[in-house]
């Protein structure tokens, strides 16, 4: 698996193990087989997790993975093991957030991560209409300076935003965005934002919640109720791309690539982000290890320019998602936003 240096010390694998799928919403989860298959990702060269405060269990999950590889495989393999979490503070307290919130929020992810210094947090804000979120940052990035993070990054921020952070001296080191061949909105700026001022890109979403991919090829549009929150949020996106017919001429051309190639729809369309600029990373859910070998098949595979024409030829014909990163999403009254839960930590 490619790694990327974000740091020259600290360097990441280009496919990150997500957590969401592990988190509530998603089905049971056997905890023994989910620390299990961590190892695997984690010995076949995908050394960096994803997961967030708000990610029922995960945290936990992924610490107990920790501990369990350093016995096996001792300290020094631990350390290459990097592990990427959130720090989202429930809506309901943004309007008297204080640092002892933010602080607590760390705290609990030191111990169920159990770390003593967090790798990179991404900082999350689910309303710019309570405008506290420089405050928040900047304690966010004290924390840092006092030693309980390593890296402070942000998530779902548009460019406003993170021009503000930066003016705020908040030092983000990297960007986790909403990026797919379905939604292409981090080409409305934030991109060229972000390389200019040194930050990369760590991009979700890349299968749409598994929609990219052959179960859904060939087939009429589903009707709600959909069996999960990640289907239900994808579909939205297919809504704005252009609909379930253009969006099946898509998947028929991921398709012919992916024949090309022996290797299927998903893995062509997590490439294809990867190879756009800016991205050093892409994070892919995984419920087991059933998933690790297409996990690597993405790391292998190699576009050549007639692939990406073909695909960018049903490309030009989109008609969204507009917008900056995240705008959707942040009507809480709108088609995106009234689907999210927003305070899972008081949970």
């Amino acid at each position: 698996m490619d790694q990327f240096d974000l740091a020259p010390d600290y360097s990441i694998s280009r496919v990150i193990r997500g957590g969401w799928q592990l988190a509530g919403g998603h089905g049971a989860i056997d905890r023994t087989m989910a620390v299990d298959d961590m190892t695997a990702f984690a010995e076949a060269g995908i050394i960096t997790f994803d997961c967030a405060d708000i990610y029922t269990g995960v945290e936990a999950m992924i610490g107990d993975f920790r501990m369990a590889y350093a016995a096996s495989h001792g300290r020094a393999a631990l350390d290459r093991i990097h592990v990427h979490t959130k720090c989202v503070p429930d809506l309901a307290i943004l309007d008297r957030i204080r640092k002892s919130d933010m602080t607590a929020i760390i705290d609990q992810s030191l111990k169920r991560l159990k770390m003593e210094r967090l790798d990179l947090v991404q900082f999350h804000w689910w309303d710019y209409e309570v405008p506290r979120y420089i405050e928040a940052a900047v304690w966010l990035d004290e924390l840092r300076r006092e030693g309980k993070i390593r890296f402070v990054s942000g998530t779902n921020f548009d460019i406003p935003r993170v021009r503000e952070m930066l003016a705020a001296g908040v030092p983000l080191r990297t960007l986790q965005v909403q990026y797919s061949v379905l939604d292409h909105r981090p080409e409305n700026g934030l991109v060229a934002f972000a390389a200019a001022h040194g930050i990369n890109l760590l991009c979700y979403g890349t299968v749409a919640g598994g929609f990219l991919g052959e179960r859904w090829l060939g087939v009429p549009e589903p009707s709600e109720p959909l069996e999960n929150r990640s289907l239900t949020k994808y579909k939205l996106i297919i809504d704005d791309f252009g609909g379930w017919a253009l969006f099946q001429e898509l998947l028929a051309a991921l398709a012919r690539v992916a024949a090309r190639h022996d290797v299927d729809i998903a893995t062509v369309a997590s490439r294809h982000v990867l190879d756009r600029p800016g991205v050093a990373a892409v994070i892919v859910g995984a419920r087991n290890r059933a998933h690790l070998p297409r996990n690597l098949a993405i790391g292998a595979l190699r576009l050549t320019d007639a692939d990406r024409a073909e695909i960018d030829a049903v490309l030009a014909r989109r008609q969204g998602p507009e917008g900056d990163v995240y705008t959707l999403e942040r009507d809480r009254t709108g088609r995106h936003g009234s689907i999210m839960k927003y305070n899972l930590n008081a949970q």
